[in-house]
């Protein structure tokens, strides 16, 4: 079905309509779809989940280099499309649902023996950071995850330190994984064309987070903060943006015991830096309560 008139064809056969509210694009690149399963690294031994089949453009290729492939839509008027499509691929398994409401880890159990899936999606650029940082949040069983994401958020998320497009998305996705972007996918490679261009990323997850931490909670609390206002230095960004039982002179000094000079912006800071400043504030937050 990677073609423009196969695709049309079946949207009117079924009087199917985008909806905005899912931000719909579907692929019809059979180049494109080949390089999102070479990245993925599929093989006939991988259970497979896809998130936004559509109508089931890639689940096919999926079908065909997977040993099995659970795909979630939430769109209910896409299931009867998706019933046709996948009819002749009997390891296919349509869900309708919503990815964040799904048992990842009974999937895995039932589907995989407990082993981690690889995740595969055409995702809506509005929803892409909340499924995937969803997903890593949860502790769902993944092994990786390869996503079509808007160009700039691909650039985003495996941007280092100092970069205008380093920030808090490129240290929690690098915290749990390891971005590679995998292919560039121009607007005409899409039904309907979005606005914007596209990239394929693959993120490996970490065996093990990145770093090393005492709070992770605390840590990433602090990346928001001192990216609210990226102008700001980072003892300014963290005086204002945290509930911290510190002066802004406590704070520089424990900044300082990095290394870093006082005027220092939370760009310049790597995920191991921003770890250490995290477990200095812990250990003095510990301090202050007793503990």
């Amino acid at each position: 079905m990677a073609d423009p008139g196969e695709t049309l064809r079946v949207i009117r056969k079924y009087g199917f309509h985008f909806q905005k509210k899912y931000g719909q694009n579907f692929l019809i690149d059979s180049h494109v779809l080949e390089k999102i399963v070479r990245a993925a690294q599929i093989t006939k031994d991988d259970f497979v989940l896809e998130i936004g089949p559509g109508i089931g453009t890639l689940t096919q290729y999926l079908a065909f280099y997977a040993r099995r492939v659970a795909a979630v839509e939430i769109d209910k008027s896409l299931i009867p499309i998706l019933e046709d499509t996948l009819g002749e691929y009997p390891n296919v398994t349509v869900i309708n649902e919503d990815i964040l409401k799904v048992d990842i880890a009974g999937l895995a159990e039932r589907e995989n023996g407990g082993r981690p899936v690889k995740v595969i999606a055409n995702l809506p650029y509005y929803i892409t950071t909340p499924i995937i940082m969803g997903l890593f949040e949860s502790h769902a069983p993944v092994e990786s995850m390869t996503v079509m994401v808007q160009n700039e958020v691909a650039r985003r998320m495996k941007e280092q330190p100092g970069s205008k497009d380093y920030g808090a998305l490129s240290l929690a996705v690098q915290y749990y994984a390891e971005p590679y972007i995998a292919a560039n996918v121009p607007p005409n490679c899409f039904i309907p064309r979005p606005t914007v261009g596209s990239a394929v990323i693959r993120l490996k997850k970490h065996p093990q987070p990145a770093v090393a931490v005492r709070d992770e909670q605390l840590m990433f609390a602090l990346i928001r903060a001192s990216f609210n206002q990226r102008r700001k230095t980072l003892v300014n960004g963290l005086a204002n943006g945290m509930e911290l039982p510190f002066t802004k002179e406590q704070l520089g000094e424990m900044i300082a015991g990095l290394g870093l000079p006082a005027a220092v912006r939370g760009e310049a800071l790597s995920l191991a830096q921003f770890a250490r400043l995290s477990d200095r504030l812990s250990e003095a937050l510990g301090e202050k309560q007793g503990r």
